[in-house]
């Protein structure tokens, strides 16, 4: 399904394909060879995502992006199934497994693997080539790569990366009802959104 959200339209390059349960909204441009597959939502909230040639998005993926926190994939790139990319920068030839998660303002360079169940935090910046392994934790810039077991250590870094700032652009300190209230506000933007018969074609 493709979407118009705030008045920006999905373009998918025509030797791209989209499965018909997928969905597209906003402004989301598709590269050439690239498969996003059935369940998978690629919502462009208020900040543009692109993705790049020959990646495979794969079942029930969510890739988000947001108005200080663009997503950018890059070439031959896999997103694994129930993954979750959020406001990142993600270079070529990069693996993300099954159920991972990568937080905004993170950066993933060439040809790392973020492996099943990993995260990524935000605003972490992980080296070239560099691995998370199943389950495990990279946090900071340049990343320290961490077992979720030494949570404090994890904590310790995390704390000053500002999660709470960087996805919901609230103060630290601000509790869910404020969090909340702002959350609701945000995505009552998807009330005049409009299902579009096709895709705008792209050369990219």
């Amino acid at each position: 399904m493709l979407i118009e959200h705030r008045g920006r339209r999905p373009i998918v390059h025509p030797d791209a394909s989209v499965a018909a349960t997928a969905v597209l909204s906003g402004d989301v441009i598709v590269g050439a060879g690239s498969r996003i597959l059935h369940g998978a939502v690629l919502s462009a909230e208020d900040g543009a995502i692109r993705v790049g040639i020959e990646c495979v998005v794969m079942e029930h993926a969510l890739i988000r992006g947001r108005r200080a926190h663009e997503v950018v994939i890059g070439d031959h790139v896999m997103i694994g199934p129930h993954s979750h990319v959020n406001g990142a920068t993600i270079a070529d030839e990069v693996f993300i497994a099954t159920g991972s998660s990568v937080f905004p303002g993170a950066s993933i360079g060439r040809g790392a693997e973020v492996r099943i169940n990993a995260v990524v935090q935000v605003n972490t910046v992980l080296d070239p080539g560099a691995v998370v392994p199943i389950s495990w934790v990279a946090v900071g810039s340049p990343a320290m790569v961490l077992p979720p077991e030494r949570h404090d250590e994890i904590w310790a870094i995390q704390r000053d990366l500002d999660f709470v700032g960087t996805v919901y652009g609230s103060p630290r300190a601000a509790g869910m009802r404020e969090i909340m209230t702002r959350q609701s506000a945000f995505f009552a933007e998807h009330v005049d959104d409009r299902v579009i018969d096709a895709p705008e074609a792209s050369d990219a």
